[in-house]
């Protein structure tokens, strides 16, 4: 089962004395991040929704401005806010594609039947993607696809690896 909200981005720190936000977005390119609205911030068990996000780039990152972060105190209570969004305001991955949070979760079995555990989350490392799976120990298997990454059924729920599964 899909869930209804992805979280796309948290909030990393602050900048300048006026309140502004540093954020890290999920989203590829970052700047998309505001394109999907409403955003539910979480935070500390208190949801706050935003409407209208006003962001800016900034360096290899953004900065949010909150109505409800007018100083560099009110600021900081923000740090570690994450950034959720209605599944149905992102946009359908095309075919072939996936997005992560659909992945975590699936059983991951290799090619020959072997059951490896499930996928815990994903990464990227800059040359390619790499799979977590935990099972009865965790396992970086490389989201490379056809070579690795054999099959991916979400409604089965299963991927499946031509992986060793001593390695």
């Amino acid at each position: 089962m899909r869930p209804a909200e992805v979280r796309v981005g948290e909030i990393t720190g602050v900048f300048g004395v006026k309140g502004e936000l540093k954020l890290r977005s999920h989203t590829d390119p970052p700047l998309a991040i505001g394109r999907y609205r409403p955003w539910t911030l979480r935070h500390r068990g208190v949801e706050t929704v935003v409407e209208r996000p006003k962001l800016r780039p900034h360096g290899k990152g953004l900065l949010l401005t909150l109505e409800q972060s007018t100083d560099r105190d009110a600021a900081e209570g923000w740090i570690g806010a994450e950034v959720w969004v209605p599944r149905s305001s992102l946009p359908k991955p095309a075919e072939g594609e996936f997005y992560w949070i659909d992945l975590e979760g699936l059983e991951v079995g290799t090619v020959d039947g072997l059951a490896l555990g499930k996928v815990s989350h994903l990464f990227s490392t800059g040359a390619n993607d790499v799979v977590v799976v935990r099972g009865d120990r965790e396992r970086l298997i490389p989201f490379v696809r056809p070579d690795v990454i054999r099959d991916i059924d979400l409604d089965g729920g299963r991927m499946t690896v031509d992986w060793d599964p001593e390695f």
